[in-house]
């Protein structure tokens, strides 16, 4: 359990040193995204989710 939550503390920090580092990319993005239909923002997220978790496989594997 304690690894869940370092991951998420590791997600926070990634998302707080983008917010920190590139504010004006990182809105940019935000804007970009709201223009978005749903179902290409569901595809992303799919996307994102599938990497992220084969990344988890290879690096707990």
């Amino acid at each position: 359990m304690s690894d869940l939550w370092a991951a998420l503390c590791l997600v926070f920090v990634l998302e707080g040193l983008i917010l920190f580092a590139v504010p004006g990319f990182w809105r940019r993005n935000a804007e970009q995204m709201l223009t978005m239909p749903t179902q290409t923002l569901r595809r992303i997220g799919a996307g994102v989710l599938a990497a992220g978790l084969i990344a988890l496989y290879f690096v707990r594997g």
